[in-house]
C-alpha cells in the first residue's frame, strides 16, 4: 500500500503532518525544473549565435529573474516558518508524559537492534558494562531488583496501538540510524548519547525497521521488525515474556 509520491503507508498520529511537508516541498522543486528548464532553454534560443555574433557588454537590463528569486526564497521561508518549525518543535518539545506512555530502550550495534523494556514496576534495571556477552547484549544485572523482570528482544519491537511511544536510541560502537518508514521516524544512534523520539502508531501491522546510517560491512543485516497489536495482544506478549524469564 502506497501513498501519493511513492510514500510508504502512514501509520501514525503525525504522519500527515511530514507527508504534508514532503509534498509541498516537491511541488515546490517540480515548479522550479519546469521554470528553470524553460528559462534555460529560452536563453539558448534567444542568445544564440547566429542572432548575436557580437558580444553585447551592457548586459540584460531587466530585473525578472531578481524579482523570481525573491519569491522563491519567500516561498521558502513560508515552509520554513509556517511548516517545518512548527512541527520540529511539536516533534521535539511537545513529548507525552511518561506514565501516559509506552517507554522503551533501543540500543543499536553492529549488526543488531537490541530492544529493551522495562519490567511491571516500570523502571529500567542497571546495566554494567562488564556483563556484556552474547547472551547478554544489553549487560543487564539481573541481581538488580529493577532488572530482574526487565524484558529484552533482538530486531522485534512490540508496541500497541493508539498509544504514545518514546523511545530512548543510543549506540553501543558507531553510529547507526533507526529508522521506522511508516511512523514517519529516524534517528540517528550516537554513542554516549541518549536520544528520545516519540510518536503514536494508528494502524496495525508488521513493518520494518531500518539503519539508515552505512555502519560497516553487515550493515544489511540491521532489519528488524515493528508489530503493532492492540493493547490486548500487547499486554499478553508481556506477560508472555515475563513467563519467559
Amino acid at each position: 500500500m502506497e501513498k501519493f509520491l511513492g510514500l510508504p503507508i502512514d501509520a501514525s498520529a503525525s504522519g500527515h503532518e511530514v507527508d504534508n511537508l514532503i509534498v509541498i516541498i516537491h511541488y515546490l522543486m517540480f515548479v522550479l525544473f519546469i521554470g528553470w528548464g524553460i528559462f534555460f532553454m529560452y536563453t539558448i534560443f534567444r542568445f544564440r549565435k547566429t542572432k548575436n555574433p557580437v558580444a553585447d557588454y551592457h548586459g540584460v537590463k531587466s530585473h525578472a529573474s531578481n524579482y523570481l528569486e525573491i519569491m522563491v526564497v519567500a516561498f521558502e521561508v513560508v515552509l520554513l516558518v509556517v511548516f517545518s518549525i512548527p512541527l520540529w518543535a511539536k516533534r521535539v518539545n511537545d513529548f507525552p508524559k511518561e506514565k501516559n506512555a509506552v517507554v522503551v530502550n533501543v540500543v543499536g550495534e553492529q549488526f543488531a537492534w537490541n530492544i529493551h523494556y522495562p519490567g511491571k514496576d516500570g523502571k529500567f534495571g542497571k546495566q554494567d558494562i562488564k556483563l556484556i556477552d552474547s547472551d547478554n547484549p544489553l549487560g543487564l544485572n539481573r541481581s538488580d531488583e529493577d532488572a530482574k523482570d526487565d524484558i529484552t528482544t533482538i530486531n522485534e519491537l512490540y508496541l500497541p496501538v493508539n498509544k504514545p511511544v518514546i523511545i530512548n536510541i543510543r549506540s553501543k560502537d558507531v553510529i547507526h540510524s533507526f529508522k521506522l518508514p511508516v511512523m514517519r521516524i529516524g534517528q540517528d544512534a550516537i554513542p554516549g548519547l541518549d536520544i528520545p523520539v516519540w510518536f503514536t502508531p494508528t494502524v496495525k501491522g508488521e513493518y520494518e525497521i531500518a539503519c539508515a546510517q552505512l555502519c560497516g560491512l553487515g550493515h544489511y543485516r540491521m532489519k528488524g521488525s515493528l508489530f503493532i497489536v492492540t493493547e490486548e495482544e500487547f499486554n499478553n506478549w508481556l506477560e508472555e515474556q515475563f513467563s519467559n524469564l
